[in-house]
């Protein structure tokens, strides 16, 4: 193959999960069906949050974080595979890649700081609640957050000017359904051992150092509530930190096993499977793991829905005291 400098490559050829036209029309409604349901279950989620006045503390501020962050998190990938399939194409431009590099990056470690958040949010609230209105106050959660955000911004802006300096041949193909750092890494005729250094080192502090941090935090809670003699109280928390617990063993279990499989297995096939899992499945199943398993966001959904459906009958009365002033002023 042709080398060429990354100014004169236009595009990557993403090779996806089937070449099979059976199988096109299934995958696309499949894709499109998990991509609403992700969108309207995390927006219900934010909505619910900002409705309700009880939910406003930061528990579940983290959550109306997470929530917005996933919507954005899947709209990184799935829309270009939709786009793909529907035009019976696999291109994707190399700018759209370094976009698609940034923006997914930005997301995973904000979802992942998110949940650490959220962690020791929890570990506060039961091992020291008489000081958790001072240490977890909405002003340094929203600076904790606003932080992060800045942090991650320009840890993936790095990524991609080191990426932007890499030679591909022409019709570089990419064993992924999306451009997934690693995985370009690999199609790259450069030597990329900065690249490899500067990523996996982050991905250790991105990933071991908020593992541990949520790991400490839950051996804390754990303790705390075996000592507790409330029934009510320790089923409280219980429900509160197992929702939480859910997403974390389904994020970072599906994030261990995009390592294992790259790293051990060597198996594009199964790499894809579980980049699926914390790329796609993960931010469609947290909305119903909060909603299921938490009863303040479940009551807090019911009133949002019992306000929308009386939307209607609102805006008729509306409607109908308008028309009557308008008849009284005419007669």
């Amino acid at each position: 193959m042709e080398t060429e400098n990354h100014t004169l490559i236009s595009e990557f050829f993403l090779l996806g999960f089937s070449d099979d036209p059976k199988l096109r029309p299934i995958l696309f409604g499949l894709f499109l069906s998990v991509y609403l349901v992700t969108v309207l279950g995390n927006l219900l989620i934010i909505l619910a949050v900002g409705s309700n006045s009880h939910l406003h503390n930061p528990m579940y501020f983290f959550l109306s974080n997470l929530s917005f962050v996933d919507i954005y998190f899947i709209s990184t990938t799935i829309p270009k595979i939709l786009v793909n399939m529907q035009s019976k194409t696999k291109d994707i431009s190399y700018i759209e890649c370094l976009t698609q590099v940034y923006f997914f990056n930005t997301f995973v470690g904000m979802d992942d700081v998110l949940l650490t958040l959220m962690a020791y949010d929890r570990f506060v609230a039961i091992c020291n609640p008489l000081k958790y209105t001072v240490i977890m106050n909405p002003r340094v959660c929203t600076l904790l957050v606003l932080m992060f955000w800045i942090i991650i911004f320009w840890v993936s802006l790095i990524h991609v000017l080191l990426m932007n300096e890499l030679n591909f041949s022409r019709g570089t193909e990419i064993p992924h359904f999306f451009c997934e750092l690693a995985q370009v890494l690999k199609v790259s005729n450069s030597d990329t051992h900065i690249n490899n250094i500067f990523m996996y080192v982050l991905s250790s502090l991105l990933g071991v150092i908020p593992m541990t941090g949520i790991l400490m935090s839950y051996s804390q809670i754990v303790s705390s509530l075996l000592r507790m003699s409330s029934t009510v109280s320790k089923y409280k928390a219980f429900s509160t930190c197992g929702s939480h617990l859910c997403v974390v063993c389904l994020f970072y279990g599906s994030g261990i096993g995009v390592y294992f499989s790259s790293s051990v297995v060597h198996s594009t096939r199964r790499r894809m499977v579980a980049s699926l899992m914390y790329s796609v499945i993960s931010p469609m199943l947290n909305p119903f793991i909060y909603s299921l398993r938490n009863k303040d966001v479940k009551g807090a959904l019911s009133k949002l829905f019992i306000r929308v459906a009386s939307c209607p009958s609102w805006i008729n009365n509306i409607r109908t005291k308008f028309i009557l002033r308008n008849i009284r002023q005419i007669l």
